[in-house]
């Protein structure tokens, strides 16, 4: 008996149901989430910074003292 034959005899098609379930499930809860908190908090996370200020330059001085 082949690999082929015992995967194709096994029912399968519950772990893409159980995945989709899963994925909806958790897309709901970050939604609902996101929509329940106050202005004043949604307001604070979008004022955070992507780089802190300066960061770039010391990678870029620490990559030049390190290929020194």
């Amino acid at each position: 008996m082949r690999l082929s034959d015992i995967m194709g005899n096994m029912d399968l098609a519950i772990y893409p149901t159980l995945a989709l379930v899963l994925f909806a499930g958790v897309f709901v809860l970050v939604t609902a989430r996101a929509l329940r908190t106050d202005r004043r908090t949604r307001a604070g996370w979008a004022r955070l910074p992507l780089e802190v200020e300066g960061s770039a330059q010391a990678d870029r001085s620490t990559a030049q003292e390190t290929s020194r």
